[in-house]
């Protein structure tokens, strides 16, 4: 793209996580992108900790994977620790976690978007959006003037009227060292959008060669490696050690010594908190019965000594935080490199946003990652990566691309933004699944593969590869039905096992329903390989063996779902004019504008009572029309 014009197809303010995917996005399905960022140096930076995944949001970034998106590619490259959470509980909710290299992160995503075509990366201040009549037609930069699109997707971060806080002194910044972005949110104010104030914040960063490591317990990586990125084939590398340490009493008298220096328990910070992930201020005050607090020391990185002590994210005054740090166990001489501060900045609420994530308020304006109440960096990078297929989708006449709750907990997030909207920062969890047992790290291929061919972001032989999985879990449960297993040939080697006998004949696919029998017990006991499958296909199988049951019960309640969502409310519909229908409800159905039944049912606050009276009014006013 020349670099001289001052006109794209898609404009991305904000060089995060959310506005990388969504600029990729773009750009790899054919549009010509500016992407516009504050630092061309922080392009995928990290400020607080430097990992990716964890509980519900490995299945973020394996959802993204599957549909074309960067970030687990990323993490792949980049990671120097990987672990399986929750193996001990079941397939539904486990998920994956990296401690990536933060450096090598922010250079890889660096590369990738530099690199890659129609993506013209540029340094600059967005001050200003640039509208014509209701429609965004643009932005104008500090520096650059004018630049005019055709869509602007706006992922400002911590950006927007940012404010750090370290003690009773604060300052503006979107991060520390970076200058806010008070003139976008001054901005959408007057075009009319409700903003909302959240705060975050991050630890101290410590000097690994100040800490007594010895005295500490390691946490070790698994020691085979699940990749995140489907088109990883395989990870064989060495992986770093993190360490495990505690908070004491007396590292929580010094706190509760000074509360009064708090700009969280003075009053000076006025945005709520991330309630699951709390300061530490936070757990000493909340939780006063608790003796000690866990400390995870995790490195920044291999070429680097800087250590982040993940759990005791703080915003008290820097000598208050090295009083403190200098009571836990194993960091009596630690030596602060960088403090820990609070921040706050302005969000959107996002019950102003379609399913696409293009705003109602102003058309061709698309919002993205924590300008919408969220926190983290996986949140993010989907949002941004859904905002942009829909920029994309709008560009080129095609059917808006939205995912529902029964698809993938991409689909749960966007619905619950944009149905429920945001009183504290929103982050992912598993509990928030309802048909979490189907949307399992393990079947993202299965279940979004196809869909991301279909965007045209994954490539034909991605999708070889998937029909010939398909293809070889058909062959093994049919093989396995067929299987006759004989009591008297197996009950030696299942008492060898400690594993209760058989006492008539059974398929070998109902002797790996047991729960106390894996694939890996099945071919010792039958004495033979069956033939020669993966462990992907192996995997796959034996959980949708050992499921089953469950897997049928929920989809008859997604099959009730869309009962639900096929009835769809027409929007000259006046909620004012609907008898038995309180004020209140009114008010908010006229607020989120629901589509469908199923989505007013999920509205908080809206009673079944309603739900009935408003179907009853559907069917009896629309329904002849149809």
């Amino acid at each position: 793209m020349n670099s001289e014009k001052h006109e794209a197809d898609v404009i991305v303010v904000g060089g995060g996580h959310a506005g990388i995917e969504a600029a990729l996005s773009c750009a790899r399905l054919g549009l010509e992108v500016f992407l516009f960022t504050i630092n061309l140096d922080t392009i995928g930076y990290m400020p607080c900790n430097p990992a990716v995944g964890g509980l519900a949001k490995g299945q973020l970034v394996k959802e993204l994977d599957a549909l074309g998106g960067e970030m687990g590619k990323a993490v792949d490259a980049t990671g120097i620790q990987f672990k399986t959470l929750n193996t001990s509980r079941g397939v539904a909710v486990q998920s994956s976690r990296a401690q990536v290299d933060k450096k090598k992160y922010n250079l890889y995503m660096k590369h990738i978007v530099e690199k890659q075509d129609k993506l013209c990366v540029k340094q600059a201040k967005v001050v200003d959006i640039l509208v014509e009549g209701n429609k965004a037609i643009g932005v104008k930069t500090k520096e650059q003037g004018e630049f005019l699109s055709k869509m602007v997707i706006i992922t400002p971060g911590t950006f927007l009227n940012g404010l750090i806080h370290i003690g009773l002194n604060n300052f503006p910044g979107g991060r520390i060292g970076e200058e806010a972005s008070n003139e976008l949110s001054d901005r959408l104010r007057k075009l009319g959008f409700e903003l909302g104030r959240f705060k975050t914040g991050t630890c101290a960063r410590l000097d690994a060669n100040t800490i007594n490591f010895d005295i500490l317990k390691k946490q070790k990586g698994d020691q085979k490696i699940n990749p995140f990125s489907l088109s990883t084939s395989e990870l064989n590398r060495k992986q770093i050690f993190c360490y495990i340490t505690y908070t004491n009493p007396e590292t929580h008298q010094i706190i509760m010594d000074n509360l009064d220096k708090s700009p969280l328990y003075t009053g000076v910070i006025i945005g709520k908190g991330v309630r699951y992930c709390p300061s530490i201020e936070d757990k000493v005050v909340k939780f006063p019965d608790r003796e000690r607090h866990h400390v995870f020391l995790e490195p920044e990185g291999e070429d680097t000594i800087e250590i982040y002590p993940n759990g005791i994210s703080t915003s008290l005054p820097i000598d208050v935080q090295e009083k403190m740090i200098s009571t836990i166990r194993g960091l009596e001489n630690a030596r602060i490199m960088r403090p820990g501060y609070g921040i706050e900045h302005d969000f959107v609420q996002p019950t102003q946003l379609n399913a696409t994530l293009e705003t109602k308020l102003i058309k061709n304006m698309f919002f993205a990652g924590q300008i919408n109440g969220t926190t983290g960096y996986e949140e993010a990078a989907v949002q941004g990566f859904v905002a942009g297929i829909n920029a994309c989708h709008k560009i080129f006449n095609k059917q808006p691309f939205i995912m529902n709750r029964t698809q993938s907990y991409i689909g749960v997030l966007i619905d619950d933004l944009i149905t429920k909207g945001v009183d504290e920062p929103y982050r992912m969890f598993t509990s928030r699944a309802e048909y979490r047992l189907l949307l399992r790290e393990d079947n993202v291929d299965l279940r979004l593969r196809k869909l991301g061919y279909d965007i045209g972001l994954v490539s034909k032989e991605e999708i070889y590869k998937l029909e010939e999985k398909i293809k070889k879990i058909k062959e093994l449960k049919a093989r396995l039905r067929k299987t006759i297993v004989i009591p008297n040939k197996v009950n030696k080697k299942l008492k060898e096992l400690n594993i209760g006998i058989l006492k008539k004949n059974v398929t070998a696919e109902k002797l790996l329903k047991r729960p106390d029998i894996n694939y890996k017990d099945l071919l010792e006991i039958l004495g033979s390989n069956i033939e020669n499958f993966s462990d992907s296909v192996t995997k796959q199988v034996e959980i949708q063996v050992k499921y089953q049951g469950y897997i049928n019960r929920q989809e008859k309640e997604i099959e009730k779902f869309y009962k639900f969502e096929r009835i769809k409310i027409p929007k000259s519909l006046d909620y004012s004019k609907i008898s038995g229908i309180s004020r209140e409800i009114v008010e908010k159905l006229d607020k989120i504008k629901p589509k469908s039944l199923g989505q007013a049912l999920r509205i908080t606050g809206i009673t079944p009572a309603s739900i009935s009276i408003l179907s009853a009014v559907i069917n009896k006013r629309y329904q002849k029309q149809k």
